[in-house]
């Protein structure tokens, strides 16, 4: 697993059981948990320690109250991750692996929808795309919510920055079935890495 990385796309509340909650999100937690098991297995010592070595990062949708993506402001969405609000937050079970420098937020600007994490940025001002860079990394396996979304998004923008995207679909969740069918297939056909 050197020079790879987990990308965790939006494992927050409001996806999970909230304003927006999606197909299979317990389950997609549940997947993502039991992967990270198996890929820090016998990787013995403290969480921080089995981070440095496996990578392990988080893109957070992070709107202002006012994001043009709420329906009641014109938006197709209702109300969801507000920054501040429990809705926003990533999973508690998830938590012992967020290192903030690795959390990447996104759809920060009220007038700007972000499906993409790619773009997204860390406390430091850093963006995901930088950080993998950094982190010398060739190979991203990427899991989260929602699949024909911000998960595509994510997964189509690192492809575009020329590493290799592996899709966990045991780690993701969907707005719509027949959405996130159709998305898989896209992005098998755009050469990410289905498994």
């Amino acid at each position: 697993m050197n020079n790879s990385a987990l990308v965790i796309v939006d494992m927050l509340y409001d996806f999970i059981d909230g304003s927006l909650a999606c197909h299979n999100a317990e389950n997609a937690v549940k997947e993502t948990l039991d992967y990270i098991d198996v890929q820090t297995k016998g990787q013995n010592g403290e969480d921080h320690e089995i981070l440095d070595t496996y990578p392990i990062l988080f893109i957070r949708d992070c709107h202002p109250a006012d994001h043009s993506s709420f329906i009641e402001n014109g938006g197709t969405w209702p109300v969801h991750c507000v920054r501040g609000t429990r809705g926003g937050e990533i999973h508690d079970l998830l938590k012992p692996y967020v290192k903030e420098e690795l959390t990447f937020d996104k759809g920060c600007a009220s007038d700007t929808e972000q499906y993409s994490g790619y773009d997204g940025r860390n406390g430091a001002g850093q963006s995901l795309g930088e950080i993998l860079e950094l982190l010398d990394c060739t190979d991203v396996y990427v899991c989260g919510i929602a699949t024909e979304f911000c998960v595509m998004n994510t997964c189509l923008d690192l492809m575009k920055a020329g590493l290799n995207v592996h899709l966990l679909q045991k780690c993701v969740a969907y707005v719509d079935k027949d959405g996130h069918d159709k998305a898989i297939s896209e992005m098998k056909h755009m050469g990410i890495s289905i498994e």
